[in-house]
């Protein structure tokens, strides 16, 4: 077995609930860090699935944890406590705990911004971890167990969020959608429509109650693969969960710390108002998130993007797309471009300033 990983114990002594010794007995988390200079203040809790009997740690843990790292993201994968000799309410204190331990070393490990995300049954310790209460309810515990154990992000994937609806394990898989509520964390969910061990509905109730609670979401159910497929590098069709995941997670702003400021401006092609367009900034940073506004000639040239979705402080890349010179839209059906227009160039966002945007045929690249 490899064990070139640092292992930290979720307890150093005195393992609550526990009825035995030796590694089945004894959780812990493994660390996996990217290089220093690639670090982008960002870590992710990876629990992996198994049904509550096993732990598929390499291709829904290790695996993910060197993805995460490629991207700069700290992983820690959760080696968390099973059935039959365990309740998956010890599965879910092992989470919570987990959670508190990262937290309680964070500038050890480098992480300002804490998500968790699990496969399967991990999914559902993910699910119970985000809707859970964040504190205990006493201060008896060590300090470690005074940190929240609310993770800033949920992903969750082909995760079993009720045993009740699935109609399975029911006492094993409690649940969760029904404890969604607007503390929940923003959350991304995956899942397969050929998944036949958890149907992809046990994704769509809890998304539903992320969007009853108005809780920032993103859900995919793809065509293809079974249950258990993990990152699903060898289908092309599905290996493109994690980039999305990873956009998402850049979109939300958790790969760092500068703060999204509001912006407003005017923006003229050739020296006039504008059709229908898309305004994108694209930071140089990659890892600050991007910032996007859709509006049209009505607007006069004006724009305006809020602090939770503008862009941050720097250099970034503006793009516009010209898709129309007419809108609204009305019923004649007449093209008013011959093809879409794309203009580039570059500018510097600063907090309370307007910007001016000018870009004329020089900018055109398409």
């Amino acid at each position: 077995m490899i064990e070139s990983f640092k292992t930290i114990p979720l307890w150093n002594n005195d393992v609550p609930e526990s009825i035995g010794r030796g590694t089945l007995h004894e959780p812990h988390i493994t660390v996996h860090l990217p290089p220093l200079e690639a670090a982008n203040g960002c870590g992710v809790l990876v629990a992996p699935g198994g049904g509550y009997r096993i732990l598929a740690s390499d291709h829904e843990g290790l695996q993910v944890a060197r993805a995460f790292n490629r991207r700069g993201i700290a992983a820690f994968v959760l080696k968390y406590r099973v059935g039959t000799a365990y309740s998956s309410r010890v599965s879910l204190l092992d989470g919570q705990r987990a959670i508190r331990l990262i937290r309680h070393h964070s500038n050890k490990f480098g992480t300002s911004k804490l998500g968790m995300l699990g496969f399967s049954a991990g999914g559902h310790i993910t699910a119970a971890v985000g809707t859970a209460p964040p504190y205990l309810e006493s201060n008896t515990g060590d300090s470690i167990d005074q940190e929240s154990a609310r993770p800033d992000f949920l992903v969750l994937v082909y995760a079993v969020t009720n045993g009740i609806v699935r109609g399975r394990k029911a006492d094993e898989y409690t649940p969760t959608d029904t404890k969604v509520n607007s503390n929940t964390p923003p959350t991304f969910l995956m899942h397969t429509h050929e998944d036949s061990i958890v149907p992809p509905e046990q994704s769509q109730i809890f998304y539903n109650e992320l969007h009853k609670h108005r809780i920032p979401a993103e859900m995919h159910i793809f065509g293809r693969g079974e249950h258990g497929i993990g990152l699903g590098t060898g289908d092309p069709n599905s290996v493109v969960w994690f980039e999305l995941l990873n956009n998402w997670i850049r979109r939300l702003g958790f790969l760092t710390q500068k703060k999204r400021l509001s912006v407003s401006g005017r923006l003229t092609l050739n020296a006039k108002d504008p059709g229908y367009v898309w305004l994108t900034f694209e930071p140089t940073d990659v890892n600050a998130p991007p910032a996007v506004a859709r509006f049209d000639q009505l607007a006069g040239g004006k724009f305006e993007i809020g602090a939770d979705r503008g862009p941050t402080e720097g250099v970034h890349t503006v793009t516009v797309r010209h898709i129309s010179n007419k809108h609204p839209q009305d019923a004649t059906g007449l093209y008013t471009l011959e093809d879409e227009r794309i203009y580039q160039d570059k500018i510097e966002v600063l907090p309370n300033e307007p910007m001016v945007i000018r870009l004329n045929e020089s900018h055109r690249i398409v």
